[in-house]
């Protein structure tokens, strides 16, 4: 009997030894990128022009990388991150995404910075089934899933950021005139569509003025007058730092004291709040979804105990009042999540779904309430912003976190 046994059983061990090993060779799937010790990530950065400040959260991103390589890496895997610079300058963003992908063979693009710069990379990365992945822009059709299957937003497109500004507007300022300086490309046009749709019906009476401006422009001053003279006492400032800058300076100088709203794409303390003048830019209003990194009420916090942990040791020279700095550590923290998630199979369609099944993810620097949702039909992972005034040196949180959901 215990012969018989013995023998029985061998066939047995041995089948599911070897069915074992068959399902861990099937796991181990790669695409170019990925092997069985790395994993590369491609980046594209405006480290010098005119959003050149910006170009730190690279900086960031690659500490982040560099500390989970310090870790033992994702799932045994070392990161290796390729940054390039772009300048901030579209057909320079397609050289780089070529060299990317064709010589340095990355697994992904991730976070690649600007609107300009990820619409002329979109189709080229898409044709090839590259992901682009946590795109940093916050144009609508980078979250578009079916014209754009291989392209995913990180953060909340700004039409959802023009809806909460509308939404806000009309619940606590109901006659407001509404003046809009916007940027001449789809970072502007998006909020200005998203604040109109907020509006609703009220639209045509409360959005009394509107100009665009070129981002090469060296300044915006005529602009700002020009809407000053339409007799706007509310004004929504959607620049980027340097334009960003100038216009709170302009309206300071010309005595308007409007209600003043800055886009959260230059809404950082340290490049433009300070730069501009912190006694003028006191009042002014934003709305975001991540942590201040230099206010005191986080110091308790674990996720920013974490932040700041993070930056003491791999990020020195950092300033935490940057918002661009908790930007690079959320979208960093994001993308490790996916890698995780993705397991032995990193191939490109592998990420990419594992990108599109994030489930109620809180990156440590996320405000409370806001988290990462995604799904195949819904590749915003954030729509979720609180109203901010500027006080003091800091931004002080008010109200209700508010959704913007724009629909998929």
């Amino acid at each position: 009997m215990n012969t018989f046994r013995r023998h029985a059983t061998l066939p047995l061990a041995v089948a599911l030894s070897l069915a074992c090993a068959g399902h861990a060779l099937a796991q181990k799937q790669y695409d170019p990128g990925a092997s069985d010790t790395e994993i590369k990530i491609g980046n594209i950065m405006p480290y010098s022009g005119p959003a050149s400040a910006y170009g730190i959260a690279g900086v960031i991103e690659a500490a982040y990388f560099r500390m989970i390589n310090d870790q033992g890496g994702i799932n045994g895997r070392k990161i290796s991150f390729i940054s390039y610079d772009d300048a901030y300058n579209p057909s320079k963003a397609v050289e780089q995404a070529r060299k990317l992908v064709e010589s340095d063979e990355v697994l992904v693009v991730f976070n690649p910075l600007g609107t300009p710069s990820n619409a002329a990379i979109q189709k080229y990365l898409n044709i090839k089934k590259v992901p682009q992945l946590f795109v940093a822009a916050g144009a609508t059709y980078f979250g578009n899933h079916k014209a754009f299957p291989w392209t995913m937003a990180w953060q909340p497109p700004y039409e959802s950021e023009g809806r909460i500004y509308g939404k806000y507007l009309l619940t606590e300022k109901s006659n407001a005139k509404i003046a809009v300086l916007y940027q001449n490309d789809d970072l502007g046009k998006d909020v200005l569509k998203g604040l109109k749709d907020g509006l609703g019906d009220k639209a045509s009476t409360m959005l009394v003025a509107a100009e665009s401006y070129e981002v090469t422009e060296p300044t915006i001053d005529s602009h700002v007058i020009n809407l000053k003279a339409s007799g706007a006492d509310t004004f929504i400032s959607v620049t980027t730092p340097k334009s960003a800058v100038q216009s709170i300076r302009k309206v300071a100088e010309l005595g308007w004291k409007p209600l003043y709203i800055q886009g959260y794409a230059s809404a950082s303390i340290s490049s433009v709040l300070k730069p501009a003048g912190q006694e003028i830019s006191q009042g002014i209003l934003s709305a975001y979804y991540a942590k201040d990194g230099s206010d005191p009420q986080w110091d308790n916090d674990p996720g920013m105990q974490r932040f700041y942990a993070f930056l003491t040791k791999y990020a020195p020279d950092a300033r935490r009042n940057d918002i661009s700095v908790v930007y690079g550590y959320g979208a960093a923290q994001t993308m490790v999540q996916v890698l995780k998630q993705a397991g032995d199979d990193l191939t490109r369609a592998n990420v990419m779904k594992q990108a599109a099944s994030l489930k109620d993810f809180a990156p440590d620097t996320m405000l409370p309430g806001v988290k990462l949702n995604t799904s195949a039909t819904d590749f915003y992972p954030i729509e979720q912003l609180q109203m901010m005034r500027f006080k003091g040196d800091k931004w002080e949180l008010f109200g209700p976190v508010i959704s913007g959901e724009i629909s998929h």
